[in-house]
């Protein structure tokens, strides 16, 4: 059986989804510390004029874990993202078809950064046909706090014996400690697919509502190349 994780991100890449299709059980990593100007709180959307931001601005406090940040709802952040969407996205073919959930979703009252996240993940996995069971990290129980030995003992914890990894895992992950516990590591190998999309030439690495909203019932057979 095959286990990844991740930190829950805001309306992540492509990628992000393919980990979690194939992986038998995911576990979003709520318990990590939150990290300021990276992909948990903001993504990316192709617009006329290239690429933008999508940001949620938070309450942000150093060393916080992601499910202790709360979103700063002072700054009417959703009304501008839904603006942003329908401006960029109103003419896409599959607009119509998910827009109207997104917009509902978006206009909601959130607090926690890491609800909205997961939220907005498990209806993105719906859309695109994605049924690999989730858990959160703080469900699971307390675990050690070096990244290596966690993630050893939430597999482990799951009953598994493979550790799927990000490709960037190569670089630092402590490889004899995975072996030591009788846990195989594969490593993903992510290849972005090119598709339609409006606006000119194509622009890689954006929020998968891109590919959602541009190639719809497709977007699975797209991820998977």
């Amino acid at each position: 059986m095959i286990v990844a994780a991740h930190q829950p991100q805001y309306l992540p890449w492509l990628g992000f989804f393919d980990k979690i299709a194939s992986s038998d059980l995911f576990v979003l990593l709520d318990t990590v510390q939150f990290k300021k100007n990276e992909w948990q709180n903001r993504n990316r959307i192709k617009t006329a004029h290239g690429w933008q931001w999508l940001t949620v601005p938070v309450k942000y406090g150093f060393g916080q874990a992601i499910h202790d940040i709360r979103i700063d709802d002072s700054q009417r952040w959703g009304h501008k993202h839904i603006q942003s969407i329908l401006q960029n996205y109103g003419r896409t073919p599959y607009f119509r078809r998910y827009g109207p959930a997104m917009t509902d979703l978006l206009s909601k009252d959130w607090d926690s950064l890491a609800e909205l996240n997961v939220t907005l993940i498990k209806l993105l996995c719906e859309w695109l046909g994605i049924k690999t069971p989730f858990y959160l990290a703080s469900q699971l129980g307390n675990f050690t706090a070096d990244p290596d030995v966690r993630l050893i003992e939430i597999t482990s914890s799951l009953g598994a014996n493979t550790y799927l990894a990000g490709a960037g895992g190569r670089e630092y992950m402590q490889m004899n400690l995975f072996k030591e516990a009788g846990i195989e590591v594969v490593f993903q190998d992510y290849r972005h697919p090119v598709y339609k999309q409006l606006y000119g030439e194509f622009v890689s690495n954006l929020s998968v509502i891109d590919l959602l909203f541009n190639c719809g019932p497709e977007s699975r057979q797209i991820l998977k190349g």
